[in-house]
């Protein structure tokens, strides 16, 4: 594919993303704002970056005068990572940091592009199990992630870079949303 025709392709993606379910998690991380909930946000590879990049929109991006501070934590922390994968195996390296720091009512963010990473979906049943409000956010046809959160938002495409792609273009639209309001 030329470069031409890959902006051509997303151009045609983006006509065909959830909307509803875009909008629904707006709507789900204003409330966490509001009631001091905590979000936790985690991915694997490129997924782990954008899972990075938009828990740093949320806490310092939003920051704004009369309006509650977003708590927000990213479950790759290096050295706890490591210690779970080499010693207990990988597949508990977001679920067991995660069982340390949630609590009820706050909120999980799994970002697989496939939706069967076995780490994400082994934080998300944790996180289920916790109490916590969960949120997948991937592509293809959401995998195995998309029966065990309560929202999902299923990027439709089987391009593995336009569904990362669309994946940080949705982040940034939820920022934006959550700081214009």
């Amino acid at each position: 594919m030329e470069i031409k025709g890959y902006f051509a392709s997303l151009t045609g993606l983006i006509g065909r993303l959830p909307w509803a379910e875009i909008e629904e998690f707006a709507g789900l991380l204003r409330d966490a704002r509001e009631k001091g909930s905590c979000v936790f946000v985690f991915g694997n590879g490129g997924s782990a970056t954008t899972a990075s990049h938009f828990a740093c929109d949320l806490g310092k991006g939003t920051v704004a005068e009369g309006r509650p501070r977003f708590r927000v934590v990213t479950l790759h922390d290096i050295a706890t990572f490591s210690a779970y994968a080499n010693d207990c195996g990988y597949e508990v390296v977001f679920a067991e940091p995660l069982a340390n720091l949630a609590r009820p009512g706050d909120v999980a963010i799994g970002i697989s592009a496939s939706g069967n990473s076995p780490n994400v979906l082994r934080a998300v049943k944790v996180a289920r199990e916790m109490g916590l409000r969960t949120v997948g956010i991937t592509g293809y046809r959401g995998g195995k992630l998309v029966d065990l959160v309560d929202l999902c938002i299923v990027v439709p495409s089987d391009d593995m870079q336009q569904i990362e792609d669309m994946h940080l273009a949705i982040l940034h639209a939820v920022f934006r949303a959550l700081v214009e309001r």
